[in-house]
């Protein structure tokens, strides 16, 4: 029988440490204290570590006890149908493993369809179900791009839940809707008191709420405190001030042109410049019209530049970035940012009273067509001009794949945005009617969902003729990724024809056809898919629109 061990005299984290040493170098080699030498040492180690353990514990002070939680705030919002709260928990816990070669067999991408699943919920304006917010928001935390839907839809419980657990503070960042749980402008005391001591992602939140609201009261709010604020808090709020920008704000930015900080001052600069009305908008086109003449002389007329040879201190105040990127020159750098940040009204009386249309036909000497028709696109998408946006882009039928005055994808991507829903849609099919989908997948992202009928019709004729080709389906993984949650539901039918393994012509890729097979097979249980969760939550077959941006 092994004889429990004489407590020791020693302090108990003394003992406590002897102990653990026994254990880590062995009985045989450092016998345990108050234990004999021997077999017997091993079963004597274990008993004096429980006795101690005992010990350990019955020596620990109560703490105090945490104060509980407020209750969670209600949700009158009504509850999901059963059939659509189901479907959200599975839409919750798909985890798709990574297909190989290329191959992600027919099943469709749950994890992919949650975005559209929330935006049909939140249209609907149901309530999540209490069991699913967790889950909810550890998907939001993972994607940033799933936020501003799951927080409209987890509602007021969201904010509750994110001040108990770290990893969910960034629903404080991003309160949805009108801010519900932050206090509004009428109580300035609340206002005052979340401002002065919130969590910096609480202060946020506050001021993203005020100004949706009251842009007046936001303004004052931050201007009591800007002074004393970190650099990047700063930049953080004044980033703020994008949503709902207009000429009131003018007096603050032209402050915040002074800046000590320089991305602060490039902020506000380029706010500034987004109001057409404004003192800055009113210097950057002096300066930009000086370096932008027509040459009536040449036929037809033509446009030359002289761009700047210096950058004064006064263009760097209204934040014109001196010093270039590594491999841009100087003068084209200073050039491109004065012609960004200058109204495009002020262009058709500097160029003979042209449209913008005839103005991006215009030529332009010297090679700097690609810097001042690169700048005008930037400033199409800062100033929101889609008549500028129209003519830099020309017709989708042009050759090149470009208009005159897109340089990039990126660029026509950007200028799409600032056209309607349906305009959007109409110029990207007459572009990939004519271009193929090669280089349609930036574009296709611009569009709203789903695609209207004529876009859609595209789309598929297009993927088709890249099957009678014979290439592989993966080429446009990208694309069939897109009209898996983008295409309208109903087009389902339509698709019937091509879940064939078509015949495969001499030169295609072995094994094409039926991989295409498989990829159609898994467009078009998609978009059952879709039509049965839209059914689910009440809706029509089609999903809600939207702008994608």
């Amino acid at each position: 029988m092994t004889r429990t061990p004489a407590p020791s005299d020693a302090p108990a984290h003394e003992v406590w440490e002897e102990l653990v040493t026994s254990a880590l170098l062995g009985t045989e080699r450092r016998t345990p204290p108050g234990c004999e030498p021997g077999p017997g040492a091993p079963a004597a180690l274990l008993d004096a570590a429980a006795v101690e353990t005992v010990r350990r514990r019955a020596g620990l002070l109560p703490a105090r006890a945490a104060r509980r939680p407020e209750p969670a705030p209600g949700d009158d919002r009504p509850p999901l149908p059963a059939a659509a709260a189901r479907r959200l928990m599975t839409l919750l816990t798909d985890r798709p493993g990574a297909a190989g070669g290329g191959r992600r067999g027919t099943a469709p991408d749950l994890m992919e369809l949650l975005p559209q699943w929330l935006a049909s919920a939140n249209a609907r304006g149901f309530a999540a179900p209490p069991e699913a917010l967790p889950a909810l928001l550890d998907a939001a935390r993972g994607r940033t791009d799933l936020r501003p839907a799951a927080l409209v839809f987890a509602g007021p419980r969201a904010l509750w839940l994110a001040r108990l657990n770290p990893d969910w503070r960034f629903a404080l960042r991003a309160t949805p809707g009108s801010g519900a749980g932050l206090p509004g402008p009428e109580d300035t005391d609340r206002v005052r008191e979340l401002w002065a001591d919130g969590l910096f992602a609480e202060r946020v939140a506050l001021l993203a709420s005020l100004r949706a609201r009251d842009p007046a009261a936001a303004r004052a709010l931050l201007a009591s405190t800007w002074a004393t604020e970190r650099a990047e808090d700063r930049l953080m709020f004044l980033d703020s001030l994008r949503t709902g920008l207009e000429p009131a704000d003018e007096p603050f930015l032209e402050q915040a042109l002074a800046d000590r900080s320089r991305n602060v001052r490039a902020t506000a600069a380029e706010l500034l410049s987004a109001l057409p009305g404004s003192a800055l908008a009113a210097r950057m086109a002096t300066r930009a019209l000086t370096c932008v003449a027509l040459d009536r002389s040449q036929d037809p007329p033509q446009i030359t530049v002289e761009a700047p040879h210096e950058c004064d201190a006064a263009m760097e105040r209204d934040g014109i970035v001196a010093k270039p990127p590594t491999g841009r020159g100087e003068r084209s750098w200073w050039l491109g940012q004065l012609v960004e940040a200058a109204p495009l009204g002020a262009w058709p009386a500097r160029l003979g009273g042209r449209t913008p249309e005839e103005i991006a036909a215009l030529p332009v000497a010297d090679d700097w067509q690609g810097d001042l028709h690169a700048a005008w696109c930037r400033a199409a998408v800062r100033q929101r001009d889609a008549a500028w946006a129209r003519a830099l882009l020309g017709p989708p039928t042009a050759p090149e794949a470009g208009g005159p005055g897109a340089v990039s994808l990126a660029e026509r991507a950007k200028l799409l945005g600032t056209l309607g829903a349906g305009e959007r849609a109409e110029w990207v099919a007459g572009f990939i009617s004519t271009h193929g989908l090669s280089e349609a997948f930036q574009l296709l992202g611009m569009c709203g969902v789903p695609w209207a009928p004529a876009l859609g019709r595209a789309v598929v004729d297009a993927l088709n003729i890249a099957r009678d080709a014979g290439s592989y389906p993966w080429s446009f993984s990208g694309v069939m990724g897109l009209a898996e949650r983008c295409l309208d539901p109903s087009e389902a039918g339509r698709l019937d024809g091509l879940l064939a393994v078509p015949d495969e012509p001499e030169d295609a890729s072995p094994g094409a056809g039926g991989y295409w097979a498989e990829a159609f097979q898994r467009l078009v249980t998609t978009l059952r898919l879709r039509a049965a969760m839209a059914e689910e939550l009440g809706m029509p077959c089609q999903a809600p629109g939207g702008e994608a941006g």
